[in-house]
């Protein structure tokens, strides 16, 4: 009896360490109260190839975390983002609305006086209507001047830098070409030296505030994912669903990184950058994991393709190397509507829901996230408005393999107006009506070019956009009135949609500057109290 008594004295010890044990790696407050509405995670990097995640090229050593995530999600390998250039991209991540319809065409400055028209409305308006704590971490470009802050946006919670990181002067430049070097430390300096961008120093925000300027590029990964993990923690302990934006610094110019390569034997510095963006999402991921994997959605994707004119300093487009641009000189990829322009890495993670190692050859874009985020919040799209994206949450649960069969790509920065529908994807049909315009790595700008009737190429076929249809054969013959009705259509529907105009004018009074004493911000340390948050305040 006494050794029964014993052994079962020595069960229950173990059991209670057993659920002590489980109980420290959970989240406080898992229990949800808002009907268990799915969590979002949104996580947006800069610049990033879609032949940088290892599971797409095998070239690819240096994200084991991605590579992961793909394992155990979904990987989307057609799937684009809604623009080739920052502001464009975000704004219809944000809107579910592409720049001609939103009034985002091109990407705002650090004078801009306005940024995402006031009359659109965001994901995270939606979401916070609906109950959800929502926060921006990194980068916005959206606009930072008054009612254009992301506090006022829909987010409860921001924290990051307004612009990119190349637009403002720091005390640690990274890498770059042409190389931006640091700013003169002294509080008299007038001039920013040879190749800095700006005489602004670039300012890190906490909501409303400016709590570091310049910001140190060398620690802002660490920051990001620290704010990053801190928020989902809290969200978590709300009891509230929450939606986190995350946008990343990587793999925009110039590459910082908290360990540079200390040998010829280390990776150069894109791989080096790489291989800390994969351990920031790898933090993330880990975090989700450990607060209730089973009801949050991570997504990860790009905002546009590598910028080809910064040569090794940046990404891999894989076989998607426009072929066709490159031959005639200038950049096939960001800025470009080339596949390598648009064509980004795209994951979704969500274990129990989302089927596990799959891939999905469907097209998607950027502008899906909004309208299948708000129905699985079961939410309602704003009225009065049309949409470019659709609900694909079919798609992720793998009760469809159908995505969409036109995509609209605009112009963003290369040839062309900006924000134009200059090219477009039907089926596996890609035309294009302007092409050239963006500098290539050897400093070639391709000559602009409109064509009419359109370039058409078959991806299926020719995935590096090498060598068009012949317009007198009959494939492209029999193709060319679906492209022509699908554009037409689709610019007879703008014609009547509710559509908005941003303001683009310029004022250096809206610059960010954290000592107004000093007009123009000059790089040294002026900084002020984080600002306090209130996770639980309500919406």
């Amino acid at each position: 009896m006494e050794i029964l008594f014993l052994k079962m004295l020595l069960l229950l010890a173990g059991c209670l360490i057993g659920l002590f044990y489980h109980l420290s790696h959970l989240c406080v407050g898992e229990k949800r109260t808002d009907q268990n509405k799915p969590n979002f995670i949104v996580i947006l990097a800069d610049d990033v190839g879609w032949g940088d995640l290892g599971a797409n090229w095998a070239e690819t050593k240096d994200t084991p975390n991605l590579d992961q995530m793909a394992a155990e999600g979904m990987r989307f390998v057609d799937f684009h983002s809604a623009a080739s250039t920052c502001s464009p991209s975000r704004a219809s991540l944000l809107t579910g609305r592409l720049g001609i319809r939103n009034g985002v065409t091109h990407n705002f400055a650090v004078t801009s006086v306005g940024g995402l028209p006031l009359n659109e409305t965001t994901l995270a308006e939606v979401l916070k209507e609906a109950g959800y704590i929502t926060g921006v971490i990194g980068k916005w470009h959206l606009g930072h001047s008054g009612l254009y802050h992301p506090n006022f946006r829909g987010f409860d919670y921001y924290f990051g830098i307004p612009y990119s990181h190349d637009m403002g002067c720091t005390d640690t430049p990274g890498y770059n070409l042409p190389p931006c070097p640091a700013c003169p430390r002294h509080a008299a300096a007038t001039s920013p030296g040879r190749d800095c961008y700006t005489k602004v120093a670039l300012p890190l925000l906490e909501n409303l505030t400016i709590i570091q300027q310049p910001v140190n590029l060398t620690g802002l990964a660490a920051e990001y994912a620290e704010k990053a993990t801190q928020f989902i923690q809290h969200a978590s302990e709300s009891g509230r669903p929450f939606f986190l934006y995350l946008a990343l610094a990587h793999m925009h110019v110039p590459l910082v990184f908290a360990q540079p390569p200390s040998s010829s034997s280390s990776p150069g510095p894109y791989r080096a950058s790489l291989r800390e963006m994969d351990a920031l999402v790898g933090r993330i991921k880990d975090k989700v994991d450990g607060c209730g994997k089973e009801n949050t959605f991570l997504w990860f994707t790009g905002d546009n393709g590598p910028w080809a004119q910064k040569c090794e300093l940046a990404g891999s487009v894989g076989p998607f190397s426009g072929a066709w641009q490159r031959q005639r000189g200038g950049s096939a990829a960001k800025q470009t509507t080339w596949e390598g322009g648009h064509r980004v890495p795209a994951l979704a993670y969500w274990p129990g829901r989302i089927p596990a190692n799959v891939t999905s050859t469907a097209l998607l874009s950027a502008t899906d996230i909004f309208p299948t985020l708000v129905s699985l919040a079961k939410a309602s799209l704003p009225p009065n408005r049309r949409f470019d994206g659709s609900d694909v949450s079919e798609i992720l649960f793998g009760q469809s393999h159908q995505g969409l069969k036109t995509l609209f790509h605009p112009n963003s920065g290369a040839a062309g107006k900006d924000g134009e529908i200059k090219a477009l994807r039907l089926a596996q049909y890609k035309a294009f009506y302007t092409t050239g315009g963006a500098k290539a790595c050897d400093g070639s700008i391709g000559l602009e070019e409109h064509h009419q009737p359109p370039l058409i190429f078959n991806l299926h076929h020719d995935v590096q956009e090498q060598v068009p249809l012949d317009v007198k054969a009959g494939e492209y013959r029999a193709v060319l009135p679906a492209i022509t009705r699908a554009l037409t259509d689709f610019l007879q529907d703008i014609a009547s949609d509710n559509i908005s105009t941003a303001d683009y004018s310029h004022d250096p009074a809206v610059t960010p500057c954290c000592n107004p004493q000093h007009i123009v911000c000059r790089c040294q340390a002026c900084c002020s109290s984080p600002a306090v948050v209130d996770w639980n305040r309500e919406p």
